[in-house]
C-alpha cells in the first residue's frame, strides 16, 4: 500500500511538472534569446508576465499601451528598446503620422535631444517597413479648437506663477506650446495627454502631473485608463516611478467629480 501510495505521488508530481512546462511553452516567446541565455528569470517574467499579462490587460487598448511605452522609452532616452516597440505600436494601429507627431511633442517635454536620437530610430524602422517619405506628411491643417475656458485659467496661472520669473519661458509656452503644438491636428488631444502623462510619469516629474492627467481626463481618458497607464508604466519606467504618480492620481481624482 506505502509502494502504490508512494508512486501515485510520485506520478502526480511528474504530471504537474509536465503541465507546468506545457503552460510555459504555451507562452509565446517574446524576450530576446541573449536573455533568455543570460538572465533567464527575466525573460520568463518577460514572457510570462510583462506580455503575457500586463499587455493583454483589457483596461488600455493595445494603441494606447503601445503610444505610452513609446513615450517612456522616448523620455528615458532607451532609443535601443524604441526600435521593437515603433514597429509594435505601427502593429497596433498607430500610425506613421501619429508616431513622427509623439516625437515632434515630446520634444518639448522629454527634450531635444531625446526627441532627435528617436529620429533615427524611426527612420529606420519605417525604412525597415517600407513607409515612404510622403506617408509622413499629411493634408491637416486647420489648427483644433481652443477651449476658451481651459485657456484662460492655463494663461492665467502662467502669468501668476511663470511670467514674474521668466518671462521668455511664460511667451514660449503661451505661444508656441499651447497656441500651436498643442492645437496641431496630427495628433488627438486625447493622445497627446496621454503621451505628456507617459512622459512626465518617467521622468518621475510628478509636480507637472495634476494638470496633465486633467487635461487628459477632459480629453476624454477615464480613471480605470488612468489607473492602467500608470501600472502598465511601473514596467517600463520602475516601481518608484510609478508609486510616486499614485498619491498625485489620487489627488487630482479626489478633485474631480465622479
Amino acid at each position: 500500500m506505502h509502494i502504490l501510495v508512494t508512486a501515485t505521488l510520485a506520478m502526480v508530481s511528474i504530471t504537474g511538472a509536465a503541465m507546468a512546462q506545457d503552460q510555459r511553452k504555451a507562452v509565446p516567446r517574446v524576450a530576446p534569446d541573449v536573455v533568455r541565455e543570460t538572465v533567464p528569470p527575466l525573460a520568463d517574467y518577460t514572457d510570462e508576465v510583462l506580455f503575457a499579462d500586463v499587455w493583454a490587460r483589457p483596461g488600455l487598448s493595445p494603441r494606447d499601451r503601445s503610444l505610452i511605452t513609446v513615450a517612456a522609452l522616448m523620455a528615458g532616452s532607451h532609443t535601443a528598446q524604441m526600435r521593437g516597440h515603433l514597429g509594435r505600436a505601427l502593429d497596433n494601429g498607430v500610425t506613421p503620422v501619429e508616431l513622427g507627431e509623439t516625437i515632434t511633442h515630446l520634444a518639448f517635454y522629454a527634450g531635444w535631444p531625446n526627441a532627435m536620437s528617436s529620429v533615427t530610430v524611426a527612420r529606420e524602422v519605417f525604412a525597415a517597413r517600407g513607409i515612404a517619405a510622403d506617408a509622413l506628411l499629411t493634408n491637416a491643417t486647420a489648427p483644433l479648437a481652443i477651449d476658451q475656458a481651459q485657456e484662460q485659467a492655463r494663461a492665467a496661472s502662467v502669468d501668476a506663477n511663470v511670467r514674474p520669473t521668466t518671462p521668455a519661458l511664460a511667451d514660449y509656452t503661451d505661444r508656441v506650446l499651447f497656441a500651436d503644438l498643442w492645437l496641431r491636428p496630427q495628433l488627438a488631444p486625447r493622445d497627446r495627454s496621454l503621451v505628456t502623462v507617459a512622459a512626465l510619469i518617467a521622468g518621475g516629474k510628478s509636480g507637472q502631473l495634476p494638470f496633465h492627467l486633467g487635461r487628459a481626463m477632459d480629453a476624454g481618458l477615464t480613471r480605470d485608463q488612468v489607473s492602467e497607464v500608470v501600472t502598465h508604466l511601473a514596467f517600463y519606467t520602475g516601481w518608484p516611478n510609478a508609486m510616486s504618480a499614485v498619491p498625485v492620481v489620487k489627488s487630482v481624482f479626489d478633485d474631480r467629480p465622479a
